[in-house]
């Protein structure tokens, strides 16, 4: 028997979370959403997650007002994070710290981030490189998700995922921001990422965006939506 996903009789706002995120799968696809993974078919492909599962739980992400559908072309959407996951990333981050710290790895942190518009860093990248409990170094500032650069660390383990996804989140990259449009493969072989660690250069230059926006690699700045889901 399937285990529901509701704690009757448990007066607790964990309980109330639990029931929204509590899911296997979920805060993975939920984490995957803020890395910038937007699509159906690459949320499938970086997670390795059975069709139906992964339908399932992005509805009731939508549902729950965590996710929101947006058109990309007709008869295709994209989930982006609404403000209710943007708050959520705290916990992200603090379980992602847990886990580097009581079953990581002896070569230290799978992934490293970075307050790139932190005011008071210096040429040295690492002077604002996220602390494992969320605070930037440089200005003591606890940036939020669109002010984050992501790359892999010492201790990532690169033979572990060879999609094309997971390969195109190993250069560096802005959360939230969407990873490059797929482009047809030539040789008939389905969708290929065209992205080079230049072009993630590119990409992660350009303005500073507000805490709630990000550059993106197609220019300008993409949108966080708020507000209630659409389509849901």
């Amino acid at each position: 028997m399937a285990l529901g996903r509701d704690y009757q009789g448990q007066d607790c706002s964990l309980a109330r979370t639990l029931e929204v995120v509590g899911e296997r799968w979920t805060l993975l696809v939920l984490r995957d959403c803020l890395f910038g993974v937007r699509r159906f078919s690459d949320l499938r492909q970086r997670l390795d997650i059975p069709r139906g599962v992964l339908a399932t739980r992005l509805a009731t992400l939508v549902d729950e007002g965590l996710l929101q559908r947006r058109l990309y072309r007709p008869g295709r959407e994209e989930y982006l994070p609404t403000e209710q996951a943007l708050a959520l990333w705290p916990s992200i981050y603090a379980l992602m710290q847990w886990g580097e710290q009581y079953r990581g790895n002896e070569q230290g942190r799978r992934r490293l981030f970075r307050h790139v518009s932190c005011p008071a860093q210096s040429a040295d990248p690492t002077d604002a490189q996220i602390r494992p409990d969320g605070l930037c170094p440089a200005c003591g500032a606890r940036p939020g998700p669109g002010e984050l650069e992501m790359r892999p660390g010492p201790g990532y383990d690169p033979t572990v995922g060879d999609d094309e996804v997971t390969r195109a989140l190993r250069a560096p990259h802005r959360l939230l921001a969407p990873l490059p449009t797929p482009a047809e493969d030539d040789s008939g072989g389905g969708l290929t990422y065209d992205f080079t660690v230049k072009q993630a250069a590119l990409a992660n230059g350009g303005a500073r965006a507000r805490s709630t926006g990000l550059s993106s690699p197609r220019g300008g700045t993409a949108d966080i939506p708020s507000g209630k889901p659409v389509g849901a």
